[in-house]
């Protein structure tokens, strides 16, 4: 049994996390943080946790937090970092929701968040948190930055290719839609019911701060640069993100729609949170809504070389609070799937 704490737990994440971890048999949450609701009962704000949890949220300080064995920051990019070094410096091992410590490169960083990174001496040591392929270096990590939605989805269903050097890599397309949800709890105008509902739109089309991080990865995956043509949407529902995805093989690859899937199906044979369904399936978000699965399957037209990758997952679970759950596991030596068993939601 390990002691968590979980440091700005209003959002959505945080939420999920609560969600989540209450019914986690290896975990005790001992600490829920939020300066603006300090001293007022979780359950209050979160009546979904009512007799699972009976905890007042308090100050994100490292007195409050010194005998947790575990710290999740489910706060807004910029937080994380501003207070990173003095809870590494304690010894105190982190998850990080944020996209503080996903990129490499600090010039990088600060050009799409648009601010002065506040302790870029800690990047290195970020594991970053996709167990699909850093699984041995998240075990020993201290600090892990936990992937964002769009490039968990986008990357584990590029990324059994990739690998292989089949695919034509500056020809790499995204198409991916969103619920609601990702764009956080924070009232936005934008997301009330009467802007969004009935409609649908792109956004971040000429340039999404979750671009580098998926060519960041993809480009290590490859072993040379990779480049994505990446648009995100948004489409009236509340959970889930679809990534329709396209790869053109490289000309003397030879590759059919056959020898993909069996790629795919032998890269995620062992992987107990990706399913790779049969050719022609259509994945829905609804069967992975509140579940920590991607669901991917693969499609071509006739007449066309191009792979067409179709990848599902649920942002608030496998996209941010359930992937961090799946950190956790491997970082404390239990069982991966521990705490992650949930059927999907349907309808």
């Amino acid at each position: 049994m390990i002691k968590v704490g979980i440091v700005g737990a209003t959002g959505y994440t945080g939420s999920e996390l609560l969600r989540l971890l209450v019914l986690h048999p290896e975990v005790e949450i001992t600490v829920v943080t939020s300066r603006t609701e300090k001293g007022r009962p979780v359950a209050d704000m979160f009546p979904h946790v009512r007799g699972y949890l009976d905890l007042p949220f308090t100050d994100p300080s490292v007195d409050e937090l010194s005998d947790c064995d575990l710290i999740f920051f489910a706060t807004p990019h910029g937080v994380a970092q501003s207070m990173m070094s003095e809870f590494i410096n304690s010894g105190l091992r982190t998850i990080d929701l944020s996209g503080d410590f996903r990129l490499k490169d600090v010039d990088v960083w600060e050009s799409w968040y648009d601010q002065k990174h506040a302790c870029p001496e800690l990047i290195e040591q970020a594991e970053y948190g996709l167990p699909e392929i850093y699984r041995d270096q998240i075990r020993d990590a201290k600090l892990v930055a936990c992937p964002g939605c769009f490039p968990t989805v986008i990357q584990l269903g590029f990324l059994p290719l990739i690998e292989k050097g089949l695919v034509q890599t500056d020809r790499l397309i995204a198409d991916a839609k969103t619920g609601t949800s990702g764009a956080g709890r924070a009232a936005k105008v934008g997301m009330l019911l009467s802007e969004c509902s009935d409609s649908f739109k792109a956004y971040g089309v000429s340039g999404h701060r979750h671009l580098p991080e998926m060519e960041q990865i993809l480009s290590e995956a490859n072993g040379s640069p990779v480049k994505v043509t990446f648009v995100p949407h948004l489409v009236p529902m509340i959970r889930g993100i679809e990534a329709t995805l396209y790869i053109e093989p490289k000309a003397d690859s030879g590759l059919s729609l056959e020898q993909a899937q069996a790629i795919y199906e032998e890269r995620y044979k062992d992987e107990p949170f990706v399913d790779v369904m049969p050719l022609g399936s259509l994945p829905e978000t609804r069967t992975v809504k509140g579940s920590n699965m991607c669901r991917i399957a693969l499609h071509q037209q006739p007449g066309s070389n191009t792979i067409i990758v179709l990848s599902v997952i649920d942002n608030l679970v496998k996209g941010s609070s359930g992937q961090a759950i799946q950190n956790m596991n491997l970082m404390f030596g239990f069982e991966e799937n521990t705490g992650l068993q949930q059927v999907a939601l349907m309808p």
